[in-house]
């Protein structure tokens, strides 16, 4: 019986407290395998993930489009082919990676093509997000619903996405609008999408975007303008 590989990749910066967590509570699934993306630490974190057996790559360009990317480029070097199914999961430890297989099962059994882990259906988990944070997401979903027609909850970074698709989306974005392109084209192409309620807790640390005014405004930014963009972009596509 075929064992569906399933590539998990985590995006990390300056998380050497947090990792060995993330890491420690990833749950033992046939086929799963794991990197990390070291986007330019200045810590210990690139040397966490030999110690679990674990991959580590280095991208040096900034930005968290830019470690997913990375973490794509590795699986598709791998002599033993391409993964499956791909997965994204922040390294701060503010997912629970013990979750893993409620976002992979809709995948791999009941033939969706992405599955996003919303940290606001529950109300525990939605509080566990900064006010501002809260506002930006639902700011965020109500554009995609205005625009494209389609109700997310959540931008979550914890998601699941077959590999095929994910490629069909041609992903560019390198900074804070990863993961609102992959939703919208997601939307665009006709994927089959289902959200799953997940847990979330404060992160370990400080957070490189939510932490601070700038970085929460530059975010909001970027979501926002790759909304537009994408919109605009879908609008002409579908004009002529």
């Amino acid at each position: 019986m075929y064992t569906p590989v399933i590539a998990l990749i985590i995006p990390a910066r300056d998380e050497e407290e947090a990792l060995p967590k993330v890491l420690g509570s990833i749950p033992s699934i046939p086929g799963l395998e794991v990197v990390v993306v070291d986007n330019g630490s200045k810590d210990g974190t690139p040397l966490i993930p030999p110690r679990f057996n674990m991959n580590v790559v280095r991208e040096e360009r900034m930005g968290y489009g830019s470690a997913c990317l990375k973490g794509m480029e590795f699986f598709e070097k791998r002599a033993s082919g391409v993964p499956d199914v791909v997965v994204f999961m922040d390294g701060d430890y503010s997912d629970y990676p013990e979750e893993l297989t409620s976002i992979i099962e809709p995948v791999l059994n009941d033939g969706y093509d992405l599955v996003i882990g919303s940290r606001m259906i529950r109300k525990d988990a939605r509080e566990a997000l900064p006010p501002h944070a809260r506002f930006g997401n639902r700011l965020a979903v109500f554009l995609i619903r205005l625009f494209f027609g389609f109700t997310y909850t959540d931008l979550g970074p914890f998601r699941a996405i077959r590999y095929d698709r994910l490629k069909e989306l041609g992903m560019e974005d390198r900074g804070y609008g990863w993961t609102v392109e992959m939703q919208v084209k997601a939307v665009v192409r006709g994927l089959k999408i289902k959200e799953v309620p997940v847990r979330y807790r404060q992160r370990i640390g400080r957070s490189k975007i939510s932490g601070t005014v700038k970085g929460s405004l530059l975010a909001g930014y970027r979501i926002i303008s790759t909304i537009v963009s994408l919109y605009m972009r879908h609008k002409t596509t579908f004009v002529s």
